[in-house]
């Protein structure tokens, strides 16, 4: 079987993606950064050691790297640039100085490293505008890694809002789904007539697997589907699931001057690299993080 490393396995996109790949047929290892066990490795990417004496061990076939800092408000702005960009250029030097060749590497980037564009639909052709540590450490490790372009196989991947079951509330729509869990009466939100993508994490898995197979490398993509979503039609969706009407209360600190209407991610060059694919209903996804 192929061996597949997805670092940061023990993260929510991780512990997703393992699962997917393993029922696709690969042979799944992992990295964490506080446990290990059969399979899953204890391993600090901001240290090169710790990488390497991982990577000779295992030897991957392919990589999906995952790790690192991904809530924006993380209050340490220096370990967004210490795991993100330079923990990034340790993996990619550590494949490089034990002579390894894995079919592909998928670093894992962020659609925030494009900012405030001004337009609706967003494609790879715009210049980042990151306008955060998270985007800005994202962005520079896009920049460094274009240097391993010629000596790895490797594709970068921004990925649009996306959820499911076991999400962090610490996003928007966990944050909605747990308030109707919890049967509560409020809410407080920004903007509810804003249009947003937010796609299915299994719809991320299967972009996964089938960049992983795809012959591509050398390329920056969106996981985007174009789907734009009303936050309101979110909240109808949730009183219809949860059988009651919850009151949206509009918190002013919540609401970005000159925010954009709409915002959705162009799957044009995602598309002709791995053809289209179909995803569930929204109203499925809230379904299954309502009830588990």
């Amino acid at each position: 079987m192929n061996k597949v490393l997805i670092t940061g396995i023990d993260s929510f996109t991780g512990g997703h993606l393992s699962k997917y790949l393993i029922a696709c047929g690969y042979d799944v290892y992992g990295t964490s950064k506080f446990k290990s066990s059969d399979k899953l490795y204890q391993c600090d990417i901001t240290k090169k050691d710790n990488i390497l004496v991982m990577l000779e061990e295992i030897k991957p076939d392919y990589l999906i790297h995952l790790a690192g800092i991904s809530f924006t408000e993380h209050g340490d702005k220096e370990a967004f640039y210490k795991v993100n960009t330079i923990g990034t250029s340790n993996v990619l030097e550590a494949f490089i100085e034990l002579s390894l060749n894995p079919k592909k590497i998928i670093l894992v980037s962020s659609a925030t490293v494009y900012g405030t564009q001004g337009l609706e639909v967003i494609d790879e052709s715009l210049c980042a505008k990151p306008a955060n540590h998270y985007g800005a450490s994202k962005y520079a490790m896009e920049s460094l890694t274009r240097g391993y372009f010629n000596k790895l196989p490797i594709i970068i991947t921004r990925p649009f809002n996306y959820t499911g079951v076991g999400q962090s509330d610490n996003f928007l729509i966990p944050k909605i789904v747990n308030h109707f869990k919890e049967n509560k009466s409020t809410i407080e939100l920004g903007n509810l007539n804003v249009i947003r993508e937010f796609n299915d994490i299994e719809f991320v898995c299967e972009v996964y697997k089938r960049l992983l197979e795809n012959d591509s490398t050398g390329e920056v993509v969106n996981i985007a589907s174009n789907r734009g979503i009303k936050l309101v039609d979110v909240i109808d969706m949730m009183n219809n699931i949860a059988g009651y009407t919850i009151e949206v209360k509009v918190n002013p600190a919540f609401v970005r001057k000159d925010e954009i209407k709409s915002l959705t991610g162009s799957n044009t060059k995602l598309w002709s690299m791995v053809g289209k694919i179909e995803q569930i209903n929204f109203q499925n996804t809230l379904k299954k993080m309502y009830q588990i």
